[in-house]
């Protein structure tokens, strides 16, 4: 009798695990993906937590598509909601692109356009139930951008949080992937990005362009004295391609995507249990109304 006791609480909270495992494999995390209804359970079993990829439109050196960086941060995210289940927001391409304007194919959009798509869309999402939104940046360029949409978010309270990602040191694959690395100099559209995308879709790597420009720095602001200028990226760079080695390899671009995921994963199980930002936002605005006031 009390081996049956011990044996029957195993057993339920294995059927319940299981019954959590089906639904998450059920229900689609691509948010395109969804029905209406499923949508709605999507939500509950993301615990509100949605993932917004962002890359962009521009050139890749000579040999990758100029939505890389889109592919590349929607691989990261679709890795990291089958750890952990998460709705994945669709294809997002409205970024800082400026520098790239002199390049075929790049998708500049205003300042305030991309401000007014990023707001509205997190808006929409806390609408819907999904009140933790995840940046997922794959484009350099929206750095700047994406920190300071994050700090705005201290200006005016809102009913959900903004988070941006932020990969670190992988203990698990680090030395593997240092191993695997070729280049010295490796940027834009180069050995990492370029192995990625291989291991994403071979037939999207260009492997007879390669070597059809240099990626080299040309340095033409070297001697610009402590000073910040916008036209930076393009005295080092007007190629749009920053890279001295630029050959694929699938297993160092599949590290890279794995390294990514599992920090992401992490990032989303702890968002899902956690809500320290949203008291920490409640308790700021609150003093905020009047600083004055212990």
């Amino acid at each position: 009798m009390k081996k049956l006791k011990i044996i029957l609480p195993a057993l339920f909270l294995t059927a319940v695990l299981m019954a959590q495992q089906t639904s998450q494999i059920s229900l689609p995390f691509k948010m395109e993906d969804l029905t209406s209804p499923k949508f709605a359970k999507a939500v509950d079993l993301a615990g509100g937590v949605c993932v917004i990829p962002l890359g962009i439109i521009e050139k890749h050196g000579p040999h990758l598509p100029l939505g890389t960086d889109l592919y590349e941060a929607r691989e990261v995210a679709f890795h990291a909601a089958e750890k952990e289940y998460a709705v994945v927001f669709p294809p997002y391409f409205v970024g800082q692109i400026f520098e790239a304007k002199h390049q075929p194919g790049a998708m500049a959009y205003s300042t305030e356009l991309m401000w007014k798509m990023l707001e509205e869309t997190c808006k929409e999402l806390s609408r819907n139930g999904l009140k933790k939104i995840i940046l997922l940046n794959g484009h350099g360029g929206n750095t700047n951008f994406l920190q300071y949409f994050c700090q705005s978010q201290l200006a005016k309270q809102e009913d959900y949080i903004v988070v941006m990602f932020q990969p670190g040191n992988d203990p698990e694959n680090e030395k593997e992937i240092k191993s695997l690395k070729k280049a010295k100099l490796d940027g834009h559209a180069g050995e990492e990005e370029t192995s990625m995308m291989y291991n994403i879709n071979p037939a999207l790597v260009d492997q007879e362009a390669l070597k059809n420009e240099s990626g080299l720095d040309q340095g033409r602001l070297s001697k610009l004295p402590f000073g910040y200028t916008g036209i930076w990226w393009y005295a080092k760079y007007p190629n749009h391609f920053a890279s001295d080695i630029n050959t694929p390899n699938k297993r160092l671009g599949e590290l890279l995507i794995t390294s990514d995921a599992n920090q992401l994963a992490e990032l989303i199980k702890y968002l899902k249990k956690d809500n320290t930002i949203e008291q920490l936002q409640d308790e700021f605005f609150k003093r905020a109304k009047n600083p004055m006031q212990k």
